[in-house]
């Protein structure tokens, strides 16, 4: 009789604590900047909305330390993108503000989503996708300590970095660079640049000139390819770092628990040849409001930990989990071995012995950030895919739902050995930084998996593009503004498919009620800056 007091007992536990299942008209999987822009337009549209998201703060990189906001072309911000750059300069007293602090931008990301028809759920991991022809029926999410939720929804939205939602729902998709060939470009593939370069003549080996000791960490053993040929690399991932210089808001860099000096010796043999070292050949230590930094790569070694992070698309989270704490050791022992190895030339010492983490920042995480920037991943390839030619203006787009302007930019993507007039030495692969015309349009299709593999499904992150196009796709102010496509996509299809959606009615939103308030038509506040440019209007015989 006990035993079976005891079974019943455990049985109400589990289901209790295990599952439970939530029906909601749009559900929206990461919790990257483009969630809350998705979010509040399906609500604004009448919309019951679930966001599910994996991490303890909304916001991605827009929260997650990427303060210098990677513009191109200010008239290519519309929509609901440009108003949250419009909120942060209401805090800030100006007009609009481009350089901003983590905190202030959440707080701001997070008013968007305190709305009785949007319900958010964080701390849950997409484990399963029920899927019924080409329509998701659910999809089922986990956290650590094994509650799981089910969530029932006509349209389901995939803001992750990763692409988690659209490749477990079984769609295509691309990881890596291209060959050149696939899309006829000249940017794509293998590329062996002088951007953020090492200086010739850099040994590669542990003790210098032999090779049978062996490479200095950081350096890969492969073979460098020909130029433009393709394979499964990503560029380089970092943290961007927010420090503060004020003595009353700054922790001092320490000893990390995992700390390795061996890592930072190819650093050293920067350091040996370079006779005089500038902070700014070493980081892009871009100053943000009241005293802190947005600290991001510069250089041939620096916070990118290049060539170490070709697993992470496909991996699952435990796995992930390993890759992102490499990542956070590695930096964390990065600004510990500037501030304490006597082999820092003085210089840049005494400079980064002024900075130290920011306080009030991060106070969740342990004064640093919450979120490792994944600047590529997994890509769709969908109804359309946006290649160079997109970036350089030249592809005709007739259903345009935003713009991007940013250069093709792409951070490097290996660190390897090469020969050059007969010596062995360091050199990155993988830096592309070419610029291509006006603000261009993104189609809409680029939003949209092949018909025949899911209709209900929407990915304004992860958007389908050549590795070279999502270069320049790939900025925050963009992923705010197909946020806002996607979300109004979701409402408008209802019970219908995605790719049957009058792409007339999201052009309308954008151009004659862009902040979804009621307010009409927007005008630019800094015509000034960029009055050369083309006006940013989807579509002229839209406005009213």
């Amino acid at each position: 009789m006990k035993r079976n007091v005891f079974s019943v007992i455990v049985l109400i536990g589990i289901l209790l604590t295990v599952s439970c299942s939530r029906n909601t008209r749009v559900c929206i999987y990461g919790g990257s900047s483009a969630c809350v822009t998705a979010a509040y337009a399906a609500a604004q549209k009448g919309c019951d909305v679930t966001v599910i998201c994996p991490d303890i703060t909304i916001g991605g990189m827009t929260t997650g330390g990427l303060g210098q906001t990677d513009i191109g072309n200010k008239k290519a911000v519309i929509g609901l993108a440009r108003q949250f750059y419009r909120k942060l300069g209401e805090y800030y007293g100006t007009p609009e503000q481009w350089t901003f602090e983590p905190h202030v931008a959440e707080n701001i990301l997070m008013k968007y989503l305190d709305n009785p028809k949007i319900k958010l759920m964080q701390g849950y991991y997409l484990s399963s996708v029920e899927k019924k022809g080409t329509r998701i029926k659910s999809i089922t999410c986990e956290t650590k300590s094994g509650e799981s939720v089910t969530i029932n929804a006509e349209q389901f939205i995939d803001c992750t970095y990763e692409g988690d939602l659209m490749a477990m729902a079984g769609v295509s998709y691309a990881v890596g660079r291209e060959d050149s060939s696939v899309y006829g470009e000249t940017c794509n593939g293998s590329h062996l640049s002088i951007y953020h370069q090492f200086r010739d003549g850099i040994d590669p080996f542990v003790i210098k000139g032999d090779p049978d000791n062996g490479l200095l960490w950081g350096i890969q053993d492969w073979k460098l390819k020909a130029p433009g040929a393709g394979d499964k690399y990503e560029q380089a991932y970092n943290y961007r770092l927010c420090l503060s210089c004020d003595p009353d808001n700054l922790i001092p860099f320490s000893r990390p628990e995992n700390y390795d000096s061996t890592k930072y010796e190819l650093l050293v043999r920067v350091f040996e040849s370079d006779p005089e070292p500038r902070l700014s050949e070493y980081f892009i230590w871009s100053l943000m409001p009241n005293n802190k930094t947005d600290v991001n790569n510069r250089g041939p070694f620096s916070t990118d930990m290049i060539g170490m992070n070709h697993d992470y698309p496909d991996a699952d989270w435990k796995e992930r989990e390993k890759i992102i704490q490499a990542h956070k050791d590695y930096t964390l022992g990065l600004m510990y071995f500037y501030v304490s190895d006597p082999r820092v030339p003085e210089v840049l010492q005494n400079e980064i012995s002024k900075w130290g983490w920011a306080k009030d920042e991060y106070v969740r995480t342990g004064n640093f950030t919450h979120q490792l920037y994944v600047r590529e991943a997994r890509r769709l390839i969908g109804e359309y895919v946006a290649t160079q030619a997109d970036c350089e203006g030249k592809a005709d787009i007739t259903d345009g739902i935003g713009y991007a302007a940013y250069q093709m930019d792409s951070h490097n993507c290996e660190r390897i050995v090469v020969e050059k007039d007969g010596k062995l030495m360091v050199k990155n692969e993988g830096d592309v930084e070419v610029g291509g015309g006006s603000p261009y349009p993104i189609s809409y299709r680029s939003l949209t998996p092949k018909r025949e593999e899911c209709t209900n499904l929407l990915v304004p992150v992860c958007i389908s593009s050549s590795h070279i196009a999502f270069g320049s796709i790939r900025m925050e102010p963009v992923f705010l503004g197909m946020g806002q496509s996607c979300g109004l996509a979701a409402a408008f299809a209802g019970k219908g498919n995605v790719q049957d959606v009058d792409v007339t009615r999201i052009q309308e939103v954008l151009v004659n009620d862009p902040y979804m308030d009621g307010q009409g038509a927007v005008t630019p506040v800094d015509a000034q800056i960029d009055e050369n440019d083309r006006p940013m209007v989807i579509n002229p015989e839209l406005v009213k």
